[in-house]
């Protein structure tokens, strides 16, 4: 409900869903199951109300199993991320079941203990893109109904200048009634085709002055993905946008029960001109997809640039690299030519954020220094990543605080986080930490438009320093007053308690820069202005403030702990939390729903769901290794452990040999055929060989054909035990009884965590690691590959030999006359090894064994001509039948 100087101005929507399936139509209404399972949907509503921007949303669903025997029946429904589930209830044949708020532990005890009786039941709650599974399953006896209600509400914010409620339509089949009310001051509403062209038509809206009405109500027929079908076609979001009619720009007050919720939208402002960094990651994980979208919308972006502002473009992988080392004007010259720069990215490498957000600080506080920036003008960073920082600073707290240090809150930092492998937590940190926002982009073929649809949130700056004032004596708890911006087609929402026993009028005075003068935005309104309004409406929420005023609250404290700088002050923020969380009623990080029936010896649990990126195992979990049960020897156990790391890598097979007592590195590649066998390890001494088989990338690449390790092979001749490992699975053969694991296997015989490496360790004597190189399906050129390590510590026999067997004992290296290289970084100098002597190149190779993703740099001296004077013989002399042939004698 609005209301303007001494006009009233209601808003009050309602939005309903229903369906009814009469007894002699009850066969089409049959949710899929399998085989002769019947479960029968003969109601499905949602229902929800919208008093000013709170959305209270009820879904219901009654079902009956049809079938002659018990069985499970599933409820599972999509809630809007960042909405507060308040309710849930269950009605089985009239045994009901209610929920109540409980703090984390304390429910999971009750819920233990009722498990352990064998009483309990899981609801799961997990994320899915913008929304949250909820789902829970009870099982029915052959004729009995059931009904499910789940109620959560969430505030509508207001996001390029209109307000958007989404609701997930998933229930199966049925008929819907979809209705929209607003009494006065709609500007307009709009129902986007989301559910598809199947629908074309079928929804209808009818607006008056004060009055909006949208109807969905598709027949059962109009449901059928074709017309023979039994399956639905409704399975999607209804989507309704709209705004409202504003009269002043101080905002409206809106005063009731106790509470004042504070609407801030004013428009008609010339824009502050700003000054923006794109700080873009380019690092190997942004390859494909990502980085072809993320070209498109920054050239996107970088057209819409007014002649005000300034920018610069700062990209980043393992170095950082800007495109002006200082901010310049927005002219069609300087765009073009950025235009021209993005389109020369090639993603490889690392990623520094840490680096990369340091460098773009500098530029801002040096124009800031120079007299370079309007006094007037607001000045933001925007980081585009889709990873974690594997380069350079790597501790996510002190990238945040040194991030923090260097914007010394003079600038915004906004985040684009790409994907589910990115930290979202932590660059929504870094971001409110820095009065900006983060948002996550899903990484698909909408990356382009997610993109730039968040810039055009923060591309009009209308106002800078805002500041809410209210009356003291008159309010108290009062949420977020003083915001750093305003934006365009947004709205800043203030809520807090208000002294309405005393007091009759609440002033509110709004202070903000505006691009041409100081403004100072008076607004007043009669505390009991509502009153009348709220009694006479049966479909408005009596409680819509202090839901609002809660919701508001909530999220603050939720947002001031992530960024918290003590762990003291972090706990009396949780305590905060939740306490506000067990008062109002509502699920949140500290809290889960207990669901039990009168007699509580039923009962479920609802919790809060994980995070997408880790999924359901905490990261304090380990897997034990355990001894593989067919060896044959116990006093030599073989373990094997897999352990998770996927990263993309081009080389043909190098070799890093460590010569520990001259503490140098030495490098070769070896550049053979596809197919080929090369020996590594040879030892008749004890009885161990290591081959690898080379496999071809895809196509040729400079008129050469990459080759890889595709598959590693190892012999233990004493054991008679042999192992292959592929790209696809690992097999251990013992005489003729044999076993294979798949790189997704979880611990069945091993310690195990997937998609990794394979290390194999014989006795305390000799230990060996395979890693597992995945590429992107769809790449060109690469394919998955293996890599080899062997620890220097392996005890072998003084026989030996192999491409990597031969340095178990150390030749004796020179290195001079070192004089430099084409390049600065790659100094070339005489190597004389094994009474030989030829030039070397100073250069870098990788070794993946601890950092996953981007392998840490080993400088080494590489050997050129397939390690030809470094190794016995010519690299031909190590070609091998079997992948479990020794090498034959030189």
């Amino acid at each position: 409900t609005f209301f303007f100087g001494n006009q009233s101005l209601c808003l009050f929507s309602s939005l309903f869903l229903l369906l009814r399936c009469p007894k002699f139509i009850e066969q089409f209404c049959q949710m899929q199951v399998e085989d002769d399972d019947k479960v029968g949907l003969y109601s499905y509503k949602v229902q929800s109300t919208i008093t000013s921007r709170l959305a209270n949303t009820m879904i219901q669903a009654k079902m009956v199993n049809n079938a002659r025997r018990p069985q499970p029946i599933m409820f599972d429904v999509q809630v809007p991320k960042g909405a507060f589930i308040d309710n849930f209830t269950m009605d089985i044949n009239g045994i009901t079941f209610t929920s109540h708020i409980r703090e984390k532990s304390e429910a999971r005890k009750m819920y233990a203990q009722a498990k352990a009786k064998g009483k309990a039941a899981g609801i799961v709650r997990s994320n899915a893109l913008d929304m949250e599974n909820f789902q829970t399953e009870v099982n029915v006896p052959p004729g009995m109904r059931i009904q499910f209600q789940l109620h959560y509400h969430e505030m509508i914010r207001r996001k390029l200048s209109s307000y958007e409620h989404v609701i997930s339509v998933k229930p199966g089949r049925l008929a819907k009634h979809l209705e929209v009310k607003q009494t006065q001051g709609l500007r307009y509403v709009h129902v986007p085709n989301s559910l598809g062209d199947h629908f074309n038509g079928i929804t209808t809206i009818s607006k008056g002055e004060k009055k909006a009405h949208v109807s969905f109500k598709p027949t059962m027929d109009q449901q059928r993905k074709c017309p023979k079908c039994s399956s639905t076609a409704v399975d999607g979001n209804f989507v309704v946008q709209y705004d409202v009619n504003r009269e002043t720009t101080g905002g409206e007050l809106e005063i009731f029960n106790g509470y004042f919720i504070h609407f801030f939208a004013p428009e008609n402002l010339d824009p502050l001109p700003k000054n923006i960094l794109f700080v873009i990651d380019v690092s190997g994980s942004m390859w494909g997809l990502k980085m072809k979208q993320t070209i498109e919308a920054m050239k996107a972006i970088l057209s819409e640039l007014r002649a005000a502002d300034q920018f610069s473009l700062i990209d980043f992988n393992h170095n950082v690299r800007c495109w002006r080392d200082n901010l310049v004007s927005a002219t069609p010259a300087q765009v073009e030519d950025a235009k021209k720069y993005i389109q020369t990215i090639h993603p490889n490498g690392g990623t520094n954020i840490n680096e990369a957000l340091l460098r773009a600080t500098f530029i801002l506080n040096e124009a800031k220094s120079l007299g370079m920036l309007d006094p007037n003008s607001v000045s933001m960073i925007v980081l585009v990543s889709d990873g974690d920082p594997t380069v350079g600073e790597l501790k996510l707290t002190t990238i945040q605080k040194n991030v923090k240090q260097s914007i010394k809150d003079e600038f915004s930092l906004f985040c684009l986080g790409i994907g589910f492998d990115v930290d979202y937590d932590f660059l929504q940190r870094i971001a409110t930490d820095n009065r900006g926002m983060a948002q996550r982009i899903f990484g698909n073929q909408e990356t382009s438009l997610q993109m730039k649809n968040f810039y055009n949130q923060v591309s009009t700056p209308l106002l800078k320093k805002i500041q809410f004032n209210y009356p003291q004596e008159s309010v108290s708890d009062v949420t977020q007053s003083s915001f750093h911006n305003y934006f365009g087609g947004s709205e800043i929402v203030v809520a807090g308690k208000v002294d309405t026993e005393n007091l009759q009028h609440l002033e509110s005075i709004v202070t903000a820069t505006a691009a041409n003068a100081e403004l100072v935005m008076e607004t007043l309104r009669d505390v009991e202005e509502l009153d009348g309004f709220m009694k006479k409406d049966k479909y408005a929420d009596p409680d819509f403030t202090r839901k609002l005023w809660a919701y508001l609250t909530v999220n603050q404290m939720m947002a001031e702990r992530n960024a918290a700088p003590t762990a003291a002050l972090k706990r009396n923020i949780t305590k905060s939390i939740l306490q506000m969380s067990l008062d109002h009623h509502i699920v949140t990080p500290f809290t889960a729903m207990l669901i039990e029936n009168a007699e509580k010896d039923e009962i479920m649990l609802a919790d809060q769901p994980k995070d997408p990126r880790k999924g359901w195992i905490p990261a304090w979990a380990n897997v034990t290794a355990v001894p593989v049960s067919f060896m044959p020897d116990a006093g030599a156990d073989l373990l094997l452990t897999l352990i998770c790391f996927c990263v993309s890598v081009d080389n043909d097979p190098h070799f890093i040999i460590h010569l520990p007592k001259s503490q140098r590195n030495i490098c070769f590649n070896i550049n053979s055929e596809p197919g080929k066998i090369l020996n590594l390890v040879s030892d008749p001494g004890t009885g161990v060989v290591v081959n690898g088989q080379l496999v071809g990338a895809k196509k040729a690449e400079n008129k050469k054909l990459n080759t890889y390790f595709g598959k590693i092979g190892f012999y233990f001749q004493k054991k008679g035990l042999k192992v292959e490992i592929s790209t696809e699975k690992i097999t251990l053969k013992d005489g003729s009884y044999a076993i294979t694991l798949s790189w997704a296997d979880t611990g069945l015989l091993i310690s195990v965590k997937k998609e990794s490496n394979v290390t194999i360790t014989v006795g305390e004597d000799m230990s060996f690691m395979v890693l597992l190189h995945r590429v992107w399906k769809k790449h060109p050129v690469n394919v998955d590959f293996l890599g080899i390590y062997i620890p220097p510590e392996n005890q072998f026999s003084p026989a030996a030999h192999g491409l990597i067997g031969q340095f178990v004992s150390e030749p004796e290296v020179s290195i001079h006359h070192q004089t430099p290289g084409q390049a600065p970084e790659k100094p070339q100098a005489i190597m004389e090894v094994k009474g030989n002597k030829f030039t070397v190149t100073r250069g870098v190779q990788k070794d993946y064994r601890t950092d996953r993703v981007l392998g840490t740099d080993v400088l080494c001296w590489f050997v050129h001509n397939s390690g030809k004077g470094f190794i016995d013989g010519h690299y031909r002399d190590y070609l091998v039948p079997h992948l479990y042939s020794f090498m034959k004698k030189p």
